[in-house]
C-alpha cells in the first residue's frame, strides 16, 4: 500500500508541471488574448482555462470546487468570462494553446513512439482515476480524447492533476481547515511564503482572523510560525491526499507507472528549462516531505 503512496506522490511531481504549462506558457496567453481575454493578469485565461469543462458555472461552483480562492475574488471574473467566450469555445482554444506550447517545448526530446506511449501510459492511469466526489477530475474525463498524443497526454495529467486536488480538498475538509485557514496553515509550515497567496484574493484581515483561528486551536504558535501540532497534522492531510489519489497507479502497475515516469522526465526537464513556471509553487511541491514505511 505504501509503496503507491509514494508512487503517487512522484508523479504529482512529474504531471503537476506539465498540466500547468497551461497558465503560464506564452502560447497559451496569446490564445486567450486572440480569445479577447484581458492578460494583463493571469486569473480571467486561468478562471476560463481550468473551469471550462464544468460548463458555463457561475461563482459558487467554482469557489466550492477550488476551494482556497476567495469567492470575493472569484465573483470578479465569473460569469462574466463567458460572455468573452463560451465553455466550448474555451475548450477548443485550450487544446490549441497546448497543442502550440507541448510543441515547441517537447520538439525532439521524445521520439513519435515514445510519446505515444507516454500517452497510453498516462491515459491508462487516468481512465483508472475514481471520479466520484471529484468533480474537476470527472467534468476534464468526461472530454473526448484529443487524437494528438502530446494532447493525449497533456489531458490525462489534467484529469489526474484535478483527481489527486479534489481528494485533498476533502483532506482538508476533514481535517477540519476552512479555505483561508489551509491556505495560513501551509504557509506557516513555510510550505510556500504568505505573500505567494495574494492571489487567492483574502484580505489582510481575512488571513488575520484566520491566524487567529488556528491559534486558538494550538496550530500557529505566538511568533507566527507553525506548531509542532501543525505539522503532525499537515502531513497527515499529505498521507490522505496520496492515499486517495493513488487508486490510478495502483491500476496503471508499478512497472509501468516507473516507464511514464521515465518518459516524462525529459518533458519535465523541457517545462523548467523553459523558464515560464513560477519560481515558487503555491502546491509545495519538493517541500512538503512525508516519509512512508
Amino acid at each position: 500500500m505504501s509503496e503507491y503512496l509514494s508512487v503517487a506522490r512522484r508523479m504529482w511531481h512529474l504531471l503537476e508541471p506539465l498540466h500547468a504549462t497551461l497558465y503560464f506558457a506564452p502560447e497559451a496567453r496569446q490564445v486567450a488574448a486572440d480569445l479577447g481575454h484581458d492578460v494583463a493578469s493571469r486569473w480571467p485565461s486561468y478562471f476560463a482555462w481550468r473551469t471550462a469543462p464544468l460548463g458555463a458555472a457561475g461563482p459558487e461552483l467554482v469557489a466550492a470546487t477550488y476551494y482556497t480562492f476567495s469567492p470575493r475574488m472569484i465573483a470578479r471574473y465569473l460569469p462574466q468570462i463567458w460572455t468573452v467566450a463560451d465553455p466550448a469555445k474555451v475548450l477548443d482554444a485550450r487544446l490549441l494553446a497546448m497543442d502550440r506550447a507541448l510543441t515547441a517545448l517537447i520538439g525532439g526530446r521524445l521520439s513519435a513512439a515514445q510519446l505515444a506511449e507516454a500517452a497510453r501510459l498516462a491515459r491508462q492511469a487516468a481512465e483508472n482515476a475514481g471520479t466520484a466526489a471529484r468533480p474537476l477530475a470527472a467534468a476534464n474525463r468526461d472530454l473526448p480524447w484529443p487524437d494528438a498524443p502530446h494532447l493525449t497526454l497533456w489531458q490525462a495529467a489534467t484529469v489526474l492533476r484535478e483527481h489527486r486536488g479534489d481528494g485533498h480538498l476533502a483532506a482538508l475538509l476533514t481535517c477540519g481547515l476552512d479555505p483561508c485557514e489551509a491556505l495560513v496553515s501551509f504557509a506557516a509550515i513555510g510550505a510556500a511564503p504568505a505573500a505567494d497567496f495574494v492571489g487567492r484574493g483574502w484580505s489582510a484581515h481575512e488571513w488575520s482572523d484566520a491566524r487567529h483561528r488556528l491559534a486558538a486551536r494550538g496550530w500557529i504558535a505566538p511568533d507566527g510560525t507553525a506548531t509542532e501540532r501543525a505539522r503532525t497534522e499537515r502531513e497527515a492531510i499529505e498521507r490522505t491526499t496520496d492515499r486517495l489519489a493513488a487508486g490510478p497507479w495502483r491500476a496503471l502497475g508499478h512497472s509501468r507507472a516507473e516507464r511514464l515516469a521515465q518518459l516524462l522526465n525529459p518533458v519535465l526537464g523541457a517545462v523548467f528549462e523553459a523558464g515560464y513556471l513560477p519560481r515558487h509553487s503555491t502546491l509545495g511541491i519538493g517541500t512538503v516531505k512525508v516519509a512512508y514505511p
